[in-house]
């Protein structure tokens, strides 16, 4: 879709625009492209005076999506290939079989009809144009009665609520099928169509003002429904009809929209389309929502701008031969899409197509596809490389990490979010504390349901919903807890309990509490509010609440005050390390394992790392799990190796020696957990021959260990640490941070949809120029009623003194 076509590098076969075609060239000397360019053609009349009938266009040659902005019954589009020798631009029309080498020509036919490559890796995730279903205008409805309520849906042949099919025929709701993935449903929808041959059906939950999702199982394929607004009345649903005000509800007023997926998305309201710059959609690549709902955020952030899209110039003249494997490349790239305004120009008015259609039609940008980007940022990642729906706080954090790891320029732009926390730890029976302090990202606040001020309702509502479960009537409209933030923000500050908690001053086990409070405010502070838990089941769950998120927020209260007069510290000595001679000896604590869960990792990384910290509690789990986050198997079930075996060196014992003498990741995570520098934790351990308590005694009697500077070892630290960042840093200098008043304002939040983070879509709400304005994947619009109590991580920014 760039303006003058692509050109694909010959050597290489990477392709760029026009605009950057020459910097290429003076970089690597290559000098032979191949120029491909779309154009778009208005249709030949046919003998009445119409277009042609639409045909397939054997003109296309190219593997490239076909923007649908304009009607394609009265135009084309046609594709174009030239061989361009530079530095003269000296142009051969292709195919040309005379004035080329067999080989080359050999090699153009090759490259013009090759597939995308991401096509062949995510052939499920592409969003092929719809057709019309044959059996829509004569569909058969038959006369029974059925009416189909608003919600409270369930399949008429097992228990599933989800993933339900709306027969248009009989009005049977029916569970779809049966994912690899423990998704989906028992068939029934299609063991309906086999006994019954009725072809149509839609999915329940997918019905908007907008359309549906409709699968015709005699075509095998989602269609199309061109009378959907029929079909559907015909059972009683009419909300493809509504006719909305500009406050969005009918004069009469029905019923207000209560579902998530219709608050969030602002369903039944006027939207009205933002064009320009800072107002792209990005598309969905097949739960790909979460990673547009990030990055919306992120680009929206001046530090981000200037960094990526303000040094843009500079990034792509200095970024390797293959930018494709370059992270701030990618980034600058992604950013210019979303910010230039190149790819969201408002649509073109028919009655000016004809005009300029004369002369020559410049296609309409609408939004941007991150393929590349995605592919690069998920490259090696067990969860975000594949196209499972994922959660946006984890890929916030990966995001971050990667930032940390790929600096550009002097100042990094993750610092606007990173600030310190200091944690109090308390022995209860001796009363003495422990102050240490670690750098992290988000403020992650609980949801006190007890705090609840609907109760009374909740209560009626859960009878009411149970009594209609049993007599198989239409569930009650939803009643949402409405949790004030006030309680989230006491729950954050009150004391909680450590598990495990062994206490140096009674060289035992003892009952210990712990609070936090912010060592520094960030620039920019994210909340994420702690909507998914697990149930008895350990299934993961999520709650539906409602909290009052302020616009402006003063945290100061929140801030750290360190040692008090009249407090005694906690003596400094490690608690002793039990290494059972047999692997299988060690039991895993579940309760650190939930605890780790909840905060969003896996649960067999969790067990691992409790695992592999020799169950020394949550805290610790945490840093061993920040430290193996990158490593290809860190969420695969937990092997424990026969005893006498030698562990991989991503889930080595405690006691093993990792390669080349380096001390292993958990003793160092152990250390650095006890408030001590990664560099000295290192030093203390090689000294020592990895001796976890002899490394202490040599910490406490080497108050300033020589600074060292071993190059295996910072590569080491780079491959096997890549998060300790967010636990410690190695300078002298400490931590990056930008401590300012913790006063703040709301300019942003992502919403989440859905049962849990392995399910559902995400949006995004950001404030420019003064108004609110959804991200809706490729919809950009100004929003009518931003849900700011529905929200899952929220952004502010600290207001000036």
């Amino acid at each position: 879709d760039s303006e003058g076509g692509l050109y694909v590098c010959m050597s290489t076969f990477l392709g760029f625009g026009r605009e950057h075609i020459e910097r290429h060239y003076r970089k690597t000397g290559q000098c032979v492209y191949l120029h491909l360019k779309r154009h778009l053609r208005e249709k030949v009349p046919g003998a009445s005076g119409g277009a042609l009938p639409k045909r397939r266009n054997a003109k296309l040659f190219l593997d490239l999506e076909i923007s649908s902005d304009l009607n394609g019954d009265d135009f084309e589009y046609e594709d174009e290939a030239k061989l361009v020798i530079f530095p003269d631009h000296y142009e051969i029309s292709l195919p040309n079989i005379e004035e080329l080498p067999a080989l080359v020509t050999i090699a153009c036919d090759a490259l013009l009809s090759a597939k995308s490559p991401y096509r062949k890796q995510e052939p499920d995730s592409w969003e092929e144009e719809l057709q019309a279903s044959k059996h829509a205008k004569t569909l058969v409805q038959l006369d029974n009665g059925v009416r189909i309520p608003p919600s409270g849906w369930k399949c008429s042949k097992c228990d599933l609520r989800e993933n339900l099919w709306l027969n248009l025929t009989d009005g049977s709701v029916l569970c779809g099928k049966w994912f690899f993935d423990g998704s989906g449903g028992n068939g029934h929808a299609m063991e309906h169509y086999k006994d019954t041959g009725y072809p149509l059906a839609v999915k329940l939950g997918t019905i908007t003002p907008d359309g549906a999702d409709v699968y015709s199982f005699d075509e095998e394929e989602p269609v199309l429904d061109p009378h959907i607004a029929k079909h559907l009345a015909h059972f009683g649903i009419d909300m493809l009809q509504m006719q909305v005000t500009e406050n969005g509800l009918r004069d009469n007023d029905i019923k207000p929209r209560v579902s998530e997926w219709e608050v969030i998305q602002e369903a039944g309201v006027k939207l009205k389309p933002m064009y320009g710059p800072g107002y792209t959609g990005m598309k969905n690549l097949g739960n790909s929502c979460y990673l547009n709902a990030v990055m919306q955020a992120i680009f929206s952030i001046p530090e981000f701008q200037r960094a990526y899209v303000g040094n843009l110039p500079r990034i792509f003249d200095y970024s390797p031969l293959d930018p494709t494997q370059d992270f701030n490349t990618q980034m600058a790239k992604l950013g210019h899409g979303l910010l230039s305004g190149q790819y969201s120009k408002p649509p073109m008015k028919s009655e000016l197509i004809e005009q300029v259609m004369k002369e020559e039609h410049k296609p309409q940008h609408n939004g941007i596809s991150p393929r590349m980007f995605k592919a690069f940022i998920s490259k090696g990642h067990p969860e975000f490389s594949s196209n499972r729906q994922q959660d946006a706080q984890e890929f916030f954090l990966h995001l971050i990490n990667l930032v940390e790891r790929n600096p550009v320029g002097s100042e990094n732009p993750s610092d606007v979010f990173r600030f310190l926390v200091e944690e109090r730890t308390q022995c209860c029976q001796s009363r003495k504390v422990r102050y240490t302090e670690r750098v992290d990202y988000i403020m992650q606040l609980p949801v006190p349901m007890e705090a609840a001020t609907n109760k009374d309702e909740l209560i009626a509502y859960e009878l009411k919903r149970r009594e209609a479960e049993a007599a198989r009537r239409p569930l009650p409209e939803l009643v949402r807890a409405k949790i004030p933030f006030s309680a989230c923000l006491q729950a954050f500050s009150e004391p909680s309990n450590v598990e495990d908690f062994w206490s140096s001053a009674l060289q035992a086990k003892s009952a210990g509490v712990k609070t936090s409070r912010f060592a520094s405010f960030p620039e920019y502070l994210v909340v994420q509010i702690k909507k998914f838990t697990f149930g008895l089941d350990w299934i993961p769950k999520k709650l539906d609440v409602s909290i009052d998120m302020p616009d402006f927020l003063d945290i100061s209260h929140l801030r750290a005050r360190g040692l008090q007069p009249g407090e005694e510290e906690l003596p400094d000595i490690a608690p002793p390390i039990v290494i059972p001679d047999d692997p299988k000896a060690l039991d895993i604590d579940e309760s650190s394992v939930m605890q780790l869960a909840e905060m969003g990792f896996p649960l067999e990384a969790c067990r691992k790392a409790v695992y592999y910290t020799g169950n020394l509690g949550a805290e610790v789990a945490f840093n061993w799990i920040i430290a193996h986050m990158e490593e290809p198997d860190f969420a695969e079930p937990l092997v424990i190796p026969a005893f006498g075996e030698v562990a991989s060196s991503g889930t080595a014992a405690l006691g093993a020696v990792g390669l080349d003498n380096q001390p292993p990741e958990e003793m160092v995570a152990i250390i650095i957990s006890m408030g001590f520098q990664r560099n000295i934790a290192i030093q203390a351990l090689k000294a020592t021959n990895n001796n976890l308590e002899r490394a202490l005694e040599w910490i406490f009697s080497h108050p300033d260990p020589e600074e060292e500077s071993d190059p295996a070892l910072d590569t080491m630290d780079m491959e096997n640490n890549a998060n300790a960042n967010i636990l410690a840093e190695t300078g002298s200098e400490g931590p990056r941070i930008k401590d300012g008043p913790g006063r703040y304002e709301l300019f942003g939040f992502i919403s989440h949809m859905g049962t849990s983070t392995m399910s559902g879509h995400y949006v995004c709400h950001l404030r420019k120029e003064g108004r609110w304005v959804i991200y809706n994947d490729l919809r950009v619009c100004a929003s009518e009623r931003p849900p700011k109590d529905l929200g899952y991580i929220y952004f502010y920014h600290r207001i000036p003194s």
